[in-house]
Formats: structure tokens, C-alpha cells, sequence
């Protein structure tokens, strides 16, 4: 079964080819995406190495001349030195104006190796090769590429659309455990925000989805890409309608960066915690405060959500270590914030979500609390 999702954004539309056993015919679909393209750098996660190889050989089968370069697996890899090793690498591979960069991997090499595509030589090509399911669904689409600053995420980056995605679904066969749970928060956010039967169908059809049963995660892929294809479709550059998209990414940003942080420091989590799992807490939270504030209009939603993230085997609640008042503190940094204001995105029901600055201190600061493990 395969899948084709147009993302319509005139003269930088782009397709997003959604199957089993793709990667074979990666050197078709580059060169059908971009036809005038002279070489090309893989850049591949350290997670991802036998697919960035698998990647490597489709390319060149196909008559292109490519080279690869490995960088650190999750958000390790979306700091200035890594992308600074990777400009070397476009260099060392004689990348020009008509090169293109291959991201194979999770959403921060994309991020990475989209970045390095937008700002070396003013803009180049990149192709998104999508390997976990967070990838698929969420960060290969839509055109954002950053990289880190320490106290904060994704503050450094810019709006630079993919020529192509090409998802795999072969590359979730191999994707351990934790990471394809983690993938699927943003799948339930993608039901929350816009989709009510998405989220349904998570909720009747939760083992096969843990199972990565090929014919519903199939399903489950391509109405992700279509929802988030839509909405940057309508708002490419998060100028309005786009910020529904960032609906549990507030609080989640903000424990994402303390969690690390006690990671660097030697606390509590030897692993730290994956962007989903931040999500998934994130989501929890704006539900809580949606209740709290008056906007929610459906008053099971929070336990629904609650009861398929726990079946998902995601996080409902802060990890150990993680103290409310930081998580207020670095919300503050938040990157969606205008004049020290930060724009909250709430749901109303399953389906639909209110973005608002109108959410009383007090109600974070209760919220948070009730959230403290």
C-alpha cells in the first residue's frame, strides 16, 4: 500500500511519497523532484547509519554522485559545532547551488540537515527521508529547520521547504520501542487539533497501532501528512492558522530543555526524555488548563486523552526532578511569544482547539502542580 500527499504551497509544493519498501526508489523520486540536481549529501543520524547506507546505494544506482556523513542521534545533533561539521562535509563533497542535502533519520537530523541546506551557499536543496514515526508524521513536513541554543529549542533556524518526502515504512520495523511511542503523541495532538475520527480510531484500534500493523499505520501516516500538509498549506510561516500545530509543545518545549539539562548535569533520567514524551505531558497540560480557563466544551476530553497516552505508554505527568516553578521559568523562552506573551494553544473538543494569551498565571502555576510526580 502507498501513499501520495501534495503539499500545496505554489511555485515550493512538494510531494510526500508514503510506503513500504520506498527507499529502493529514492534515486527516482530525487531525480523526478529535482531534475537539474548535480550531487548530493546524505546526512544521516547515528541511529539511522544502515538506512543513511541504504540511502546512499539507492542514490547512487541511480546514476547520482552522493556521498554520506554521519552526525549524533536526537537533539544532540542540532548544535552550532554539529552543524558547523556539516557545512565542512558540503564542502568536503563539492557541494554547488544545484546540490541537494538527503536527511535520513529522526526530526532532528531533519532539522539539522535542513538547516545547513538553508543557510549553505544562501539555500539549497533538501530532501526529508523520514525513519521514525515523530518524523513522519510531524517534523519531515512543513519546512521548519533549527537548530538549539542551550536554554532553549529551536531558536535558531528558519522556513525552508523539502523538494521531497519520501517515508519509508519499512524503517518503523526497526525503530526501538520508546521511539515509535514517542511518535505517537504528535499523532494524538494531530487528532486533537484537527481530526476527531483520527483520534477514534486510536482509541479502537490502540494494539494494532502499538503492533505497527503495516495496513493501519499506512492509514495512520498519510492522514497525519494530510492534516499537517493542510495547515502549513494555509499558513506556511506560522503567521496565524500554523500555531495550532505547537497545541502541548508549550509546556512540553520547556520540560523538553530541563530534562536535558539534568541529563547534562548527572539528575534524574539516565535517558533523558524524547520529544513526544514532553508532548504527551504538554498535551495533558493544555487540557487541564483548557478545563480551568473556561474554553474546553467537552468535559470527558481530558480523561479520554489521558487514558490513550498512558495506553500508548507515554508520560502523563512531569518526570522526577522536574520542579513546576522551572517549568514556568522556561516557558518564558518559549519562541512563540510575542512581547514577553505567550499564545496558548487549548482544545475545545476532539477535533478542535482555541489558540489564546488569555490564560491567568495562577491557572499554569495549578495546572503544573497537579502535574508534579
Amino acid at each position: 500500500m502507498t501513499g501520495k500527499v501534495r503539499v500545496e504551497l505554489g511555485p515550493r509544493s512538494y510531494f510526500i511519497h508514503i510506503g513500504h519498501g520506498l527507499m529502493s526508489r529514492l534515486g527516482e523520486l530525487v531525480r523526478e523532484a529535482i531534475p537539474d540536481l548535480t550531487r548530493l549529501l546524505v546526512v544521516a543520524d547515528a541511529g539511522a547509519a544502515t538506512w543513511g547506507e541504504a540511502a546512499l546505494r539507492a542514490l547512487r544506482e541511480a546514476g547520482l554522485a552522493a556521498e554520506v556523513t554521519t552526525v549524533p542521534g536526537g537533539e544532540r545533533c542540532k548544535t552550532l559545532a554539529v552543524a558547523a561539521a556539516v557545512w565542512e562535509a558540503c564542502l568536503d563533497a563539492r557541494l554547488d547551488r544545484r546540490s541537494a542535502i538527503v536527511a535520513v533519520g529522526g526530526g532532528a537530523a531533519g532539522d539539522l540537515a535542513g538547516f545547513v541546506a538553508a543557510t549553505y551557499q544562501r539555500g539549497i536543496a533538501f530532501v526529508q527521508v523520514p525513519t521514525t514515526l515523530l518524523a513522519m508524521v510531524d517534523a519531515s513536513v512543513g519546512g521548519k529547520v533549527a537548530i538549539n541554543l542551550p536554554r532553549a529549542k529551536n531558536m535558531v533556524g528558519a522556513f525552508h521547504q523539502p523538494r521531497l518526502v519520501v517515508a519509508d515504512l519499512s524503517t518503523l520495523s526497526t525503530l526501538p520501542d520508546r521511539e515509535y511511542r514517542s511518535g505517537l503523541a504528535e499523532v494524538v495532538k494531530h487528532g486533537m487539533i484537527r481530526d476527531r475520527g483520527l483520534f477514534q480510531l486510536l482509541e479502537t484500534e490502540a494494539q494494532a497501532v502499538l503492533d505497527r500493523d503495516p495496513e493501519v499505520m499506512a492509514g495512520v501516516v498519510e492522514r497525519n501528512c494530510r492534516i499537517k500538509g493542510a495547515v502549513v498549506s494555509a499558513d506556511e510561516r506560522e503567521g496565524g492558522f500554523r500555531t495550532v500545530l505547537n497545541l502541548g509543545h508549550t509546556v512540553g518545549h520547556a520540560v523538553e530543555a530541563l530534562a536535558g539539562r539534568l541529563e547534562r548535569d548527572g539528575g534524574p533520567g539516565d535517558d533523558g526524555l524524547l520529544h513526544g514524551e514532553c508532548v504527551a505531558i504538554g498535551l495533558v497540560a493544555a487540557a487541564r488548563l483548557s478545563a480551568r480557563s473556561g474554553v474546553l466544551a467537552q468535559p470527558d476530553l481530558p480523561e479520554r486523552l489521558e487514558t490513550l497516552l498512558r495506553r500508548f505508554g507515554l508520560p502523563v505527568r512531569l518526570p522526577p526532578g522536574v520542579d513546576p516553578a522551572a517549568v514556568e521559568a522556561a516557558m518564558a523562552y518559549d519562541k512563540k511569544a510575542t512581547g514577553g506573551q505567550l499564545r496558548w494553544v487549548l482544545p475545545v473538543r476532539i477535533g478542535q482547539v482555541q489558540v489564546t494569551p488569555y490564560v491567568l498565571p495562577e491557572d499554569v502555576r495549578a495546572v503544573l502542580e497537579e502535574l508534579r510526580s
